[in-house]
């Protein structure tokens, strides 16, 4: 029996692979990374333009908002939830629509993203506990932002840069907005019927912990997250992200430990590239020879504009050339819908999943569902104005 230890080059090889395994595991990063890097080469600009485009405060909010939902994780508080929805639900297709309400709602008052940090974690536990299908709802729930969002200025970025630059009342916006919301919602309340099973809900006893591990990490957390989303409100969100940061280091620095720290370089190098990349003169001259007067013609291009560059960009780029702040408005959220880069909700429902084939299952059902929904929200919309 040899007594042979690992040579150093074994070692060196075995993690060099895990390094390459983890890299093909973060293609969106590395993508938009060599994306920003070719962008930087080619067409080099003052650094005063590459700190606009990496938008610091949102990814500062990005940040406090990993850091309290990590926190609310660990104490166990979403998986106290999770056993009580679980266990009140008869069937998974009444369990499926109350999750998707809750997720549109939500993301009409907290936004988007906040939405998905709550919901999808919560969806993971039922998931851990039952036979819920766990990806199918974390795409339903991806969906679900993107159309209860739609509704309220407050819901996502672009809805929020096109209230305040438009100066509407806010409850004109919200009835202006209301077609394409009703369209979207009734659209994806009957796919969510349709596409989960109608079984009813199995639960596994030997799975279920509705247990607080840290009642005092959990009710820290919470408030963490009011006090996140109130500071990301009043545009205070890098001071959030710096105190939240160093509470979690001295009180639950394990928490910190267990973050996607990788998410917030994938939005950072998609917010570097994407920026750069709508400031191309090739893009403003194509740009220059549309009639953004013609609505069918914005339409088009603020759904197109967000397949390429995702919705909020879009907005930037069309929100000057368009004398319709509703219409963009209108335009870019259904644009939310389609490839994942649509919105970047997509991307982090699907981050936060970690579910294997989450970005083929999301194409699959979010491409036709902007297919359908794109042309029945434009008739509504065009409807109600004449």
């Amino acid at each position: 029996m040899s007594d042979a230890k690992p040579s150093f080059g074994t070692l060196s090889s075995g993690k060099s692979s895990s390094w390459v395994q983890k890299l093909q595991a973060e293609w969106l990063l590395l993508l938009f990374a060599a994306l920003t890097i070719a962008l930087a080469v080619l067409d080099p600009q003052p650094l005063a333009n590459y700190r606009h485009w990496l938008q610091l405060p949102t990814l500062a909010g990005l940040m406090g908002l990993l850091i309290a939902i990590q926190g609310i994780c660990d104490s166990g508080l979403v998986q106290h939830a999770a056993a009580a929805v679980a266990a009140r639900a008869h069937s998974l297709r009444s369990l499926g629509l109350l999750l998707v309400a809750a997720t549109a709602l939500l993301s009409m008052v907290l936004t988007n993203d906040v939405s998905l940090f709550l919901i999808v974690p919560l969806t993971l536990a039922i998931g851990g506990i039952s036979n819920l299908p766990v990806l199918r709802m974390v795409v339903l729930e991806a969906l679900a932002v993107n159309a209860g969002s739609t509704l309220s200025p407050i819901g996502n970025p672009q809805n929020l840069l096109l209230w305040q630059h438009s100066q509407l009342p806010f409850l004109h916006f919200v009835l202006a907005m209301l077609p394409a919301a009703t369209v979207m919602f009734v659209l994806l309340a009957a796919f969510t019927w349709l596409w989960l099973p109608r079984d009813r809900v199995s639960l596994t006893p030997d799975k279920i912990d509705g247990q607080l591990t840290s009642i005092r990490l959990g009710v820290g957390s919470v408030l963490a997250l009011a006090g996140m989303v109130l500071l990301m409100e009043y545009h205070r969100a890098p001071l959030g992200a710096g105190l939240l940061l160093v509470l979690f280091a001295l009180l639950a620095r394990s928490s910190l430990a267990r973050i996607d720290w990788l998410l917030l370089l994938t939005f950072a190098a998609i917010f570097l590239g994407l920026g750069h990349g709508t400031e191309l003169p090739l893009v403003r001259n194509a740009l220059d020879r549309l009639d953004f007067n013609q609505p069918l013609t914005l339409y088009a291009s603020g759904i197109v504009a967000s397949q390429l560059i995702s919705n909020v960009p879009a907005t930037v780029l069309l929100l000057d050339r368009t004398p319709d702040a509703i219409a963009l408005a209108v335009a870019v959220n259904v644009g939310g819908f389609g490839v994942a880069i649509g919105s970047l909700a997509n991307l982090i429902a699907l981050r936060l999943a970690k579910q294997p084939h989450g970005l083929r299952l999301l194409h699959l059902v979010s491409i036709p569902f902007l297919l359908v929904c794109a042309p029945l929200v434009y008739l509504a919309w065009r409807w109600l104005q004449v």
